[in-house]
């Protein structure tokens, strides 16, 4: 079952929108194990693509088999997901990285734990006006997601291309001194999930994406002027559960699950231009 909640839930109109879809609360005892005879539910919050496209596969052909039944309840920002793992309306939610988690965690005081990176989205830079960053003119309005974590990630993405140096682990654009930013780029900070709008906003030059944005829209890396490598990249997607949750073998078995060859078949398969890539 898929459901979707708004982006604009927060922490108690998610909870009314998960019951108003007709979904039961997660459930807040923790099963020592699993038969498959009688298998049983895990609630799991996920990005619409690729999150819950993978986990929806996992459902379909390997969960049943292994004494599991996965509720995927959908989220179209990266906010609530976390509120409602909180709240116990999920056990588990499948659509963030380690420094975004990091930085959740620290800042909202959330006690969540993680299992290893299942795959990677590229960030990646569209534009409308350009073809090439060389292209690029001095003063050149770059948007740029307002959330810190991917933020520095964005600017490391433009570093790499040339377009800025020094940039450090926890860089900002608040931050940006004009040895950093020698062609005076102007950066427009926006919503994550808006940032597309800006693509096609004619006085935007560059728009960083967010990987499963980029899917969302039926965009393609290959069409980027910029996209971020793959190789020893920090930013894998996991799943993560709240901390009293140790030892759920429902979690333990969604998480073996994700890690699987079928899944790592299924996610070659589906993104075969890289836009989704494994990490294990």
């Amino acid at each position: 079952m898929r459901k979707l909640l708004s982006l604009a839930a927060t922490g108690l109109a998610a909870t009314l929108t998960l019951s108003a879809c007709g979904a039961s609360a997660a459930e807040s005892e923790t099963v020592e194990s699993l038969d498959p005879a009688n298998p049983v539910t895990v609630t799991v919050g996920a990005s619409p693509l690729p999150h819950a496209r993978i986990l929806e596969f996992v459902d379909e052909n390997l969960a049943e088999e292994s004494g599991i039944d996965l509720d995927i309840v959908e989220f179209d920002d990266y906010t609530t997901p976390n509120i409602a793992l909180k709240d116990g309306d999920l056990d588990a939610n499948y659509f963030q990285h380690l420094p975004y988690f990091e930085q959740q965690v620290e800042g909202q005081g959330y006690e969540f734990s993680h299992g290893e990176g299942v795959h990677i989205e590229p960030y990646a830079a569209f534009s409308e006006k350009h073809d090439d960053v060389s292209e690029l003119p001095e003063g050149a309005r770059i948007a740029i997601t307002n959330d810190p974590s991917n933020q520095a990630r964005a600017l490391t993405l433009l570093q790499e291309a040339g377009l800025l140096t020094g940039i450090e682990e926890d860089a900002s654009v608040l931050a940006l001194t004009d040895a950093q930013n020698p062609n005076g780029y102007e950066f427009v900070e926006n919503q994550p999930e808006l940032l597309l709008n800006d693509v096609k906003d004619p006085s935007v030059d560059l728009a960083i994406i967010n990987g499963n944005y980029i899917l969302d829209a039926g965009l393609n890396t290959e069409d980027a002027l910029i996209v971020e490598s793959t190789e020893e990249n920090p930013y894998a997607n996991f799943l993560a559960w709240n901390t009293s949750s140790e030892g759920d073998a429902r979690i333990e078995k969604l998480d073996e699950l994700l890690h699987s060859d079928e899944v790592r078949a299924f996610i070659e398969e589906q993104w075969p231009s890289g836009d989704v890539t494994p990490a294990f």
